[in-house]
């Protein structure tokens, strides 16, 4: 079996720094907001090329952190409106409503899955303070043409790099594009930490000091509270693992572009549909996603030949449950995003073989027909 994301072989190729790390964060008596978290915080932030970098316990809360900062810092008020992707995965929308924001649904580019700046204007009113570009799949968004429409409207542009750790737009890394952004270590992603964690980068330092407290309580200094805060830190485990990780993030990058490009040159499938990817893009792959109307029947073919498949998303955010009160927006072209798209396999673990045998699975789909 091609397992989708094998982490056990993705984390072993690195053991025993890992558990150098370990030791040494165990050794040091000192579990919360020390030395690793700030060499990891001091590392990360030079390899996105901003001025801060903040650890959080998540990436829902690195979110929700940067925009409860800016409603501290008289950027935002309660009832405000974000202008965010209607393809996302939800976490970026319940961020925006744990913030008292209200999240207003853009659809995405049909071609790159990413929100659609052409459809952003439209979207604007009074009300509106900033716009939320997720680097879906990581592919970087449009940024140049997003940062117009923001500077236009006097719009703060807020990252959701969740996905997108080490995509490079123009030149630049995720992470520096906007006036802050919001990264997840959830173990799967590329930069994966071993258990949960998230960080802010930003080159605004008054939103880095004002996020730092609120991730600790809402303190600046010890048992004094100038915020109604929250718990959200990036323990020192997870940070020296992180920094471990993170010097191996762009070879591995490098490795999911490759299994990419053999995809892309190998599937001729007319009956699935291949990412497109943008000339000012270095995507970042963390997931390849590919679209099929019969998606069941290929992931069920898929398995059948021994090839692990994942679908992100099966629900789209405004059919959700938790959302019913956006379930009657007419929204088909994330619609159908959500009903065709199929994740393969596409990380540093995979042989050139096991790539080869995905295409040939793929290949042989007759569509209808299970083999």
């Amino acid at each position: 079996m091609i397992k989708y994301c094998d982490l056990k072989k993705i984390n072993s190729a690195y053991g025993a720094e890992l558990q150098e790390a370990m030791l040494r964060a165990i050794g040091s008596g000192w579990y919360i907001l020390g030395s690793e978290t700030r060499f990891f915080e001091e590392q990360f932030a030079e390899y996105c090329g901003s001025r801060h970098c903040i650890g959080t316990g998540n990436g829902l809360d690195a979110l929700t952190i940067i925009l409860l900062a800016y409603r501290e810092n008289g950027a935002v008020k309660e009832g405000d409106e974000v202008i965010v992707p209607a393809n996302t995965y939800i976490a970026t929308i319940l961020a925006i409503m744990h913030a008292g924001l209200k999240p207003v649904l853009c659809e995405p580019s049909p071609k790159r899955y990413c929100i659609d700046p052409n459809r952003i204007e439209a979207l604007i009113t009074e009300r509106t303070k900033a716009i939320m570009p997720v680097h879906l799949y990581g592919q970087a968004c449009d940024m140049a043409q997003i940062s117009t429409i923001a500077r236009k409207h006097s719009l703060l542009v807020i990252e959701d790099a969740a996905q997108a750790h080490g995509a490079i737009y123009n030149g630049k890394r995720t992470g520096n594009l906007g006036d802050a952004a919001a990264f997840s270590f959830y173990p799967g992603k590329n930069l994966g930490a071993l258990g949960d964690g998230g960080a802010i980068t930003t080159n605004d330092t008054q939103l880095a000091d004002t996020a730092r407290a609120i991730a600790n309580y809402g303190s600046q200094k010890k048992y004094v509270n100038k915020y109604i805060g929250l718990n959200s830190r990036l323990d020192e485990i997870q940070a020296a693992a992180l920094a471990v990780k993170l010097k191996h993030l762009d070879r591995e990058n490098a490795r999911r572009r490759e299994i990419a490009r053999l995809y892309i040159e190998g599937i001729s499938n007319p009956l699935i549909k291949l990412p497109q990817i943008a000339d000012y893009s270095s995507h970042a792959f963390h997931i390849f996603a590919i679209m099929s109307a019969e998606r069941e029947m290929l992931q069920e073919h898929l398995r059948a030949s021994g090839i692990e498949t994942l679908i992100h998303y099966p629900i789209p955010p405004h059919k959700q449950e938790a959302l019913k009160s956006f379930a009657h927006l007419s929204l088909p072209i994330t619609e159908q995003i959500h009903r065709e798209e199929l994740s393969l396999p596409c990380n540093p673990s995979m042989s050139n073989a096991d790539a080869k045998q995905v295409i040939a699975a793929i290949n042989s789909f007759k569509g209808g027909i299970i083999n």
